[in-house]
């Protein structure tokens, strides 16, 4: 299967064929051989480094979904990806998702929630902030841990939730 991808007046084929599902699947797994790092007890992580990762790790998913919807001017997918980033957003997205917590979840979320973060909120009420950053220390949680497709129905009920996705 090919696919055009444009490339301001070049196009490029990329033969879909060619991708190796190992690698898009074991993203964790190369970045662990490649750079030699050691394997990360979530468990055994502040709250606060859980949120950094998991900043990180839901802008990447946020980025490239709105990539997937398709060739734009940068400063308009950047618009939309600040909004669906941002500590309000978050807040909102925690209060879909939530009732779908299994134990530990929640007790992730909660200890992200009630850390003493020595940054204050820039354009978010002190509560945004807090749950925001419960929702990141949770995604970074689920990430280090592997569990990928249960961070990926979290994040497509939050956004099908604030009408991002049908």
């Amino acid at each position: 299967m090919e696919e055009s991808v444009n490339q301001g007046n070049n196009t490029a084929d990329i033969n879909t064929a060619d991708i190796d599902i190992a690698d898009v699947e074991n993203l964790t797994v190369q970045l662990k051989e490649v750079l030699n790092l050691k394997d990360t007890d979530p468990k055994q992580l502040s709250p606060l480094v859980l949120a950094y990762i998991g900043d990180s790790v839901y802008d990447l998913v946020i980025r490239t979904y709105l990539i997937s919807l398709g060739n734009m001017p940068v400063n308009k997918i950047n618009r939309h990806a600040c909004r669906l980033v941002k500590a309000q957003m978050q807040s909102q997205m925690i209060g879909i998702i939530e009732p779908m917590f299994k134990g530990y979840e929640e007790a992730v979320y909660k200890r992200g929630r009630n850390a003493k973060s020595y940054t204050a909120a820039k354009n978010a009420t002190i509560t945004d902030y807090r749950r925001a950053t419960g929702f990141e220390a949770l995604m970074g949680y689920l990430y280090l841990s592997g569990k990928y497709s249960r961070m990926m129905e979290l994040i497509k009920a939050a956004l099908t939730g604030i009408g991002e996705l049908k």
